[in-house]
């Protein structure tokens, strides 16, 4: 128990010094549950929650490529617009050439590596500031779409496949077998790595906090199989909603796969390297221009998932896709989980918590029956927050000795 108190106190140290993470996101959704389930009972009702997942899947999957961008001191304001191009690609390919579905998802998310590859080429090697070129690519962009879609029709989704990406659910069996699995799996490398540490007589957490945050993720993902397992048609004699929706799946395969990337590859090192400090990463080895290009594919890869999964939820694909505030509330999705807009700081899990918190703050004022402008208020004033919070982490870090 010792340990365990002296492991608390550490924590504590950090979030005075600076390092609050992921602590005021994890604070503001469930200070926004409780206001919008007191005001709005239907907000905790399990038809809503999985109602949530589909409204923030898009955002968090261009956020989490965001963050990649924004770990290294850069930004994309091209993002949303990306979506939008790589999504007309697939919508297309689907009913005007009426091609399969894998080969429209793969046209799609390869046309979002040719975008962020061309972005970053022109970023890194003509020197051009990312503001300026993604600024360009945003206006730009916008014209493509139109002349996709030619000047402003409208295409509609009939592939079921694509359709089920947004609007699928597992079986209530599949849900309970990805549950053990997916617990399984990290307890597997959290204790893993915890044995590790111990066997090379390096500084590791007591195994009791290990052994804890195994128990919390477990309680966490089965009461979310056990709501989501539940009936939530009103009608369900003519159909039945239940099982833990598909894009929870999508976004759970991402972020496992980004979070292996950014803390356990030389690549996630150089990234956070070259963001922390750019002149060190280059005496220290690293090709710095190549870690800056791939962060602007891996960018725009995810805002072409992101596309996708938009245009799944609408059975459609407009003028409008990737549009309107998708880029701000995807920029502020990261921001508000934790990314830094100075650099050298953010994780994906930052992407998925800042989402969850602008998916709550849209859904809950909407049941409220807020307006959208009042909406993009408090968002924005959650997002100013939010920055102001990094600024001032980053003040402390200074006064704390951390650079």
């Amino acid at each position: 128990m010792r340990a365990v108190a002296d492991h608390v106190k550490g924590y504590w140290a950090e979030v005075r010094s600076g390092e609050v993470g992921a602590l005021p996101a994890v604070a503001g959704i469930i200070a926004l549950c409780v206001f919008f389930g007191i005001s709005q009972p239907v907000f905790l009702s399990v038809g809503n929650l999985a109602n949530l997942f589909g409204q923030g899947a898009a955002v968090a999957c261009i956020a989490m490529g965001l963050v990649f961008v924004l770990v290294i001191g850069e930004i994309d304001l091209s993002a949303g617009f990306a979506s939008g191009v790589c999504a007309a690609i697939m919508a297309v390919i689907l009913t005007d050439w009426g091609m399969p579905w894998p080969l429209a998802i793969g046209a799609a998310i390869a046309t979002g590596v040719v975008i962020g590859l061309l972005l970053g080429t022109l970023v890194v090697k003509l020197g051009i500031p990312s503001f300026v070129v993604t600024l360009a690519a945003f206006l730009a962009f916008q014209g493509i779409v139109l002349m996709i879609l030619e000047e402003g029709s409208n295409i509609t989704i009939h592939d079921e496949t694509v359709k089920a990406v947004a609007g699928g659910n597992l079986e209530r069996w599949q849900g309970w077998t990805l549950l053990v699995l997916t617990v399984a799996a990290y307890a597997g490398l959290q204790l893993n790595r915890w044995r590790r540490r111990v066997a090379r007589s390096l500084v590791h957490e007591p195994l009791a906090v290990v052994v804890a945050r195994i128990a919390a993720l477990g309680a966490l993902l089965t009461a979310t199989v056990f709501l989501l397992n539940l009936e939530r048609s009103a009608n369900p004699q003519i159909i039945s909603l239940t099982g833990v929706p598909v894009v929870i799946v999508i976004l759970g395969a991402l972020f496992a796969v980004w979070t292996f990337v950014l803390h356990r590859t030389r690549f996630g090192r150089h990234l956070y390297a070259v963001g922390g400090n750019r002149e060190a990463a280059v005496r220290a080895g690293v090709n710095v221009d190549r870690v800056r290009i791939a962060a602007f594919v891996i960018c725009s890869g995810m805002a072409a998932i992101g596309g996708i999964v938009a245009a799944s939820r609408a059975a459609s694909v407009d003028p409008n896709t990737g549009g309107s505030n998708v880029l701000l509330l995807s920029v502020g999705a990261a921001v508000i989980g934790g990314a830094s807009l100075f650099g050298g700081k953010g994780t994906v899990r930052a992407a998925l918590l800042g989402g969850a918190v602008v998916a709550i703050i849209n859904n809950g004022m909407g049941l409220m029956g807020l307006s959208a402008g009042v909406r993009f208020g408090v968002t924005g004033a959650v997002l100013l927050l939010a920055a102001g919070v990094d600024a001032m982490s980053r003040g402390r870090g200074k006064l704390f000795g951390r650079h």
